[in-house]
């Protein structure tokens, strides 16, 4: 099976919740599925159900317990160039089907890692293996590379109400 690179961009949500999506069908189908989460480190409802699917999917965060606001930290940086380097041996180890790298393009807007550097992994893709990445601001490069893109329009969301973050909704 010919694997391709589909990029889940826009500021509208449902960037990871489209990618864990792809992940489930696929798991369902017997694939093997790695996840890299790119500037994440706290802990998500979705961590939990993917303990439940470990046996077809395995998810690794590369970020710390904290969401990066303003300009990153070394740790931050080190952590995402670590993360990709270790995903890319990953990717061509044979051992995963997919390979979705959650938080990517926000990775690059941040300067963890370069536009280069992740243009470069898109090129180390097996032909077999399906890349998804994901978050707003993807890179015309990186859309260049895509084949297929689905951007995510915020047209109304209750954050502008003061709602928070739910628990098993956004988090």
């Amino acid at each position: 099976m010919k694997g391709y690179l589909q990029v889940y961009t826009g500021d509208g949500k449902g960037k990871t919740s489209a990618a864990l999506g792809l992940a489930l069908r696929a798991a369902g189908a017997g694939l093997k599925i790695y996840i890299a989460q790119f500037v994440k480190g706290m802990e998500y409802s979705e961590l939990n159900s993917l303990k439940i699917l470990s046996d077809n999917i395995v998810l690794k965060q590369y970020g710390r317990d904290c969401f990066i606001k303003k300009a990153p930290e070394e740790e931050d940086i080190r952590l995402a160039r670590e993360g990709l380097k270790e995903v890319c041996d990953i990717m061509t180890s044979g051992l995963y089907n997919m390979i979705i790298l959650d938080e990517a393009n926000i990775a690059t807007y941040f300067k963890l890692f370069s536009v280069d550097d992740l243009i470069n992994f898109i090129h180390e893709k097996p032909a077999d293996v399906e890349l998804v990445i994901t978050d707003r601001r993807a890179d015309p490069r990186i859309i260049a590379e895509a084949d297929l893109i689905t951007e995510m329009v915020e047209v109304k969301h209750y954050y502008q109400h003061g709602v928070q973050a739910r628990k098993g909704i956004e988090s």
